[in-house]
């Protein structure tokens, strides 16, 4: 019998094609938008985060200005923080602004940073020769690393590795190349507060620090092991750094990325929730339709339920046909709504340009919320066909 009823409901909806299409509208629309918006939301959410994580999971940038009494941060107190369990290295960082020259080429304002070796170690920067090493940590050292821009400049359609350049009256070897794409946030930050250009030099931190003048640090990084223990990090840090500037309000910031990440994951879980919430508005319309689809056929097919009942067919198997006919339209409004709520994820996708990725779970919330559609708004018509007294029915003939 559940066969049988699965065949007359596909005869049914093939006899009424332009009246089941329209029925099928609703829930067509619902299943659409919600795969759409799940998918595309999914999608954009993990680009962002991808590259978020590419500027800096893991890591915890410190900017320390200090009291009046204390400005910035001690070797000792560096040497404090990478003792925290969590903390993989401490990383240094010194920015200023300089004249670089090469022979007969000079550019005034050239970004100069600061790096240790830790900051090599944990970022994937260099495109060419060698990253800065502990050995280059010495004050004295006159080692720098150049980004593309800087060899284009200095060392047009010359091998820059090895070359010389003045950066403030002292002379420096260049042992390295960095790539294009410079993954530090907070190196990307430094440029984009600068006016200056894209010509970027990175020396020892020693060598930069004598350079400004300043006896301590104040800004550095820390690249934490397990990114689960960040917030007993962060405690960790703040009672270091706490003890360093006797308990001064303001006298540092702490950026935790990961902790932005999370915050970033749970508003777009909240966003996606709530449009979805939205697009489930449109299968509730949807439903209505195939209830009024359904009654309306009850009501055609009165002599038809009449007919059937005389001849001995049970209540239930009158109510099984008409409740298969709304779950099987339901269902092949929803199969429709996946196929193009994916075809438009897919074209935005290509459009916008991140990763199409088909979500498992918005195709089963879109096929289960469309067969639940199916049986909650089928039951009250074919309860009322399976309650239809067959004489009352035999009598409209």
């Amino acid at each position: 019998m559940f066969r049988e009823s699965f065949v007359m409901s596909l005869q049914n909806i093939r006899g009424n094609k332009m009246r089941s299409f329209l029925t099928m509208l609703g829930i067509i629309i619902g299943v659409t938008a919600i795969i759409a918006l799940i998918t595309i939301v999914t999608g954009v959410t993990n680009e962002v985060t991808s590259r978020f994580t590419e500027l800096g999971a893991g890591k915890i940038n410190v900017r320390a200005n200090g009291t009046v009494l204390k400005r910035g941060i001690t070797e000792s107190d560096m040497q404090k923080l990478s003792q925290i369990e969590n903390i993989a290295g401490v990383s240094p960082n010194v920015s200023l602004t300089l004249p670089v020259s090469n022979g007969g080429t000079l550019t005034d304002d050239v970004i100069i940073e600061g790096r240790s070796d830790i900051y090599f170690r944990n970022n994937d920067v260099i495109a060419a020769g060698r990253p800065l090493s502990p050995v280059d940590m010495d004050p004295h050292s006159r080692v720098c690393v150049i980004n593309a821009e800087a060899a284009r400049e200095f060392f047009l359609q010359q091998n820059p590795l090895g070359g010389r350049l003045v950066i403030g009256g002292l002379n420096y070897t260049v042992v390295g190349v960095l790539k294009d794409s410079d993954n530090d946030v907070m190196s990307q930050m430094n440029r984009m507060m600068n006016s200056a250009g894209k010509i970027n030099i990175v020396i020892p931190y020693k060598a930069a620090l004598r350079m400004t003048g300043m006896g301590n640090i104040t800004s550095l990084e820390l690249y934490m092991t397990d990114t689960g223990q960040s917030e007993e990090t962060m405690r960790q840090i703040e009672m270091v750094l706490d003890q360093a500037f006797n308990f001064k309000d303001n006298s540092y910031s702490l950026i935790n990325l990961d902790s932005l990440l999370d915050t970033m994951n749970t508003i777009t879980s909240m966003m996606t929730t709530m449009l979805a919430g939205i697009a489930a508005i449109a299968l509730l319309v949807g439903g209505i339709g195939i209830m009024n689809m359904m009654l309306v056929s009850v009501t055609e097919r009165t002599t038809e339920i009449g007919l059937r009942k005389a001849l001995g067919a049970k209540p239930s198997i009158i109510q099984t046909q008409f409740l298969m006919e709304s779950v099987v339209l339901s269902l092949l409004g929803g199969l429709i709504g996946i196929l193009l709520g994916n075809l438009i994820s897919y074209v935005v996708a290509y459009l916008i340009g991140f990763t199409f990725v088909m979500s498992v779970d918005a195709v089963a919330i879109g096929f289960f919320f469309s067969a639940g559609i199916g049986v909650l708004f089928g039951w009250a018509p074919a309860n009322k066909a399976s309650r239809l007294n067959p004489i009352d029915a035999l009598r409209s003939m």
